[in-house]
């Protein structure tokens, strides 16, 4: 008797130890509440895509995404730990790396698809303008959406790979929505435009000269996700299951375009008509650094940087 009674206990007191040391996940545990800054155009079409998919989700993450006007607003926020990552174009990020801001890219962001005359953003003049081809264009006013940055540097390769005075050609600040009617009162001589503004030129009859990030690099890594140094250093887990579920969805993206056409009207404006017609990026998973040293030396020749910046420094 007394020695039943003995195993039962001991029986009892071991079940009880591993219940306690093999508690199961309590289910639906908090996911880490992440701000991305983005902006509301096609290229970010994947981390709503990815979003959708509940690629985050499977990374505990539960994900916000706050449009902002662009890179210079982004930067600072993800800086101030308002955003926790943000997206910015490869120039933008270059530019903060050679002031020694503390930005670390994370992921890829988009690509241009390397083909000519079929990528997502291209150089426009009106069909009856005098100007045949890119070298034409010196002395000329190119209108962009930021000067002194991608565009100015992408413009200019076409340039000076057409045989042409890059350093002639002169630019001025204008929205994307603002370029085609400025071109078609000649108040600019050509125009600098992605997707879906480019279908806009298209319409209206503009002539395409360039596929001026083609002529930068083949595959050319257009944009990037980028965080602070300072979260890096903190919560490295968490900027590792950004990465993870950023590239997963970079991944759909490219393998999915009906699904990103799709998705661009959850956050855009863009008609079913025109989002059919769309010549979508690229969105590999991993980033072309030979193409994002080609664009800091670039940067270096039209004079936007007086020395490149450590790409291998801010590259993951």
């Amino acid at each position: 008797m007394r020695r039943s009674r003995l195993l039962a206990i001991l029986t009892t007191a071991t079940l009880l130890a591993a219940g306690c040391s093999e508690e199961p996940a309590t289910p639906g545990a908090a996911l880490d509440k992440v701000n991305a800054g983005v902006i509301a155009i096609v290229d970010v079409a994947p981390i709503y895509l990815g979003k959708e998919k509940g690629f985050f989700t499977e990374q505990k993450i539960d994900l916000t995404l706050t449009t902002a006007q662009g890179g210079a607003a982004i930067v600072p926020a993800v800086l101030n730990g308002e955003y926790q990552f943000g997206f910015s174009n490869t120039v933008s990020l270059l530019l903060g790396a050679a002031k020694n801001l503390p930005v670390k890219v994370v992921a890829n962001g988009t690509n241009s698809t390397g083909a000519d005359g079929q990528d997502f953003g291209s150089l426009f003049v009106k069909a009856d303008s005098p100007i045949k081809t890119p070298k034409d264009l010196a002395g000329r006013t190119v209108a962009a959406n930021t000067l002194k940055n991608i565009v100015e540097t992408s413009v200019r390769q076409s340039v000076r790979k057409d045989g042409g005075d890059a350093a002639a050609v002169k630019f001025t600040e204008l929205a994307f929505p603002d370029q085609v009617p400025a071109l078609q009162s000649g108040s600019v001589d050509a125009i600098f435009v992605v997707e879906p503004f480019q279908q806009t030129a298209v319409a209206a009859g503009a002539r395409r000269i360039a596929s001026s990030y083609v002529d930068v690099a083949p595959d050319l890594t257009v944009a990037m996700y980028f965080t602070s140094q300072q979260l890096l250093g903190s919560d490295p887990g968490l900027v590792s299951r950004f990465t993870t579920a950023m590239k997963k969805s970079l991944a759909y993206a490219d393998a999915h375009p009906d699904e990103v056409r799709n998705v661009l009207a959850t956050y855009t404006k863009i008609t079913p008509e025109v989002r059919a017609a769309l010549v979508l990026p690229k969105w590999p998973a991993e980033i072309n650094t030979a193409s994002v040293d080609a664009l800091a030396g670039l940067a270096v020749t039209d004079g936007l940087l007086t020395a490149k910046p450590d790409v291998a420094k801010l590259l993951p």
